[in-house]
């Protein structure tokens, strides 16, 4: 079996976001920027909130990329200056292209303002090449029972297929760029190898639980909240987890092609030039990206 050789390991940061949202984020941090094609991973939460408590993204604007939030638990509200509305629950997937821009926001939806209760997701960053980057924005809404499941062989992990194709079974969700983005829960006694495309840029990300990676060198043991980057080229990836663990473990898988193009980056904005950032930024001072109407 030929195993993918790791980049590296590494913690990830513990910092806040948007209105005051406590986050885990492997990257961006300072000394890794971006992953190309991906500008940013957050897991955002978990945090409970009493009722009338909950925070989240008030509007904000974005250009030149795409967001992917992934809700394991709570409910969050999306509205956007293109007259856009749409409400995430728990295991929902929204796929946004920024695209030209926008100005969008990210509540708590009315009813989980009002009782309160666990908040927990992601949001992962993705940059567009400069072909796309001025492309009409679009929403990819995809409800909990739509995303694809696989289970493998032994039945002892569950993989969902948010983007990309896995054990034989593909997303339903279009990526603008080739992009695999998978769910993984294994259970105790667990072994599962996932090809990946030797072009790609893959990390792995795990949130619940501690568990095995192997390599070449031989098994590696990754704790909660570490971040796996793994080198490009040939070689699949393979997980474990110990007949003897006390549960199970989960993390997401995700690689993309690069874009290899420069990048310029300022807050909500993401470009190939210093330029086009300022020109950004003057469209939305402008009113050019437009305004929320409730």
């Amino acid at each position: 079996m030929n195993l993918r050789k790791v980049k590296t390991v590494r913690p990830s940061l513990k910092t806040m976001e948007g209105g005051g949202f406590p986050v885990r984020r492997p990257f961006p941090v300072q000394d890794l920027i971006q992953l190309d094609p991906f500008l940013l991973l957050d897991e955002m939460g978990p945090v409970e909130y009493q009722p009338g408590k909950a925070i989240g993204a008030p509007e904000h604007p974005h250009r030149g990329f795409e967001t992917v939030t992934y809700l394991l638990t709570g409910e969050m509200e999306h509205r956007d200056s293109w007259g856009n509305y749409g409400k995430l629950k728990a295991g929902d997937v929204q796929w946004m292209t920024a695209g030209s821009g926008l100005v969008h926001s990210e509540l708590p939806s009315d009813e989980f303002q009002k009782n309160g209760g666990w908040m927990h997701g992601f949001q992962l960053w993705v940059n567009l090449p400069s072909s796309q980057k001025m492309s009409n924005p679009r929403y990819q809404d995809t409800p909990s029972e739509k995303i694809p499941e696989v289970e493998s062989p032994d039945h002892k992990t569950k993989i969902r297929v948010i983007a990309g194709e896995v054990l034989g079974t593909k997303a339903v969700i279009e990526t603008k760029i080739p992009i695999l983005y998978y769910h993984l829960h294994l259970l105790p006694g667990a072994d599962i190898t996932i090809p990946v495309p030797e072009n790609y840029n893959v990390f792995a990300y795990p949130f619940s639980g501690d568990g095995v990676l192997h390599t070449e060198e031989g098994e590696k043991p990754v704790k909660e909240g570490d971040m796996v980057w793994f080198e490009r080229g040939k070689g699949d990836v393979r997980f474990s987890l110990p007949e003897n663990a006390p549960n199970g473990w989960e993390f997401l898988l995700i690689g993309g092609e690069p874009v290899e193009e420069p990048v310029a980056r300022y807050g909500p904005f993401v470009m190939n030039t210093q330029d086009e950032i300022y020109q950004a930024f003057n469209d939305f001072q402008a009113g050019k990206m437009g305004a929320i109407h409730s």
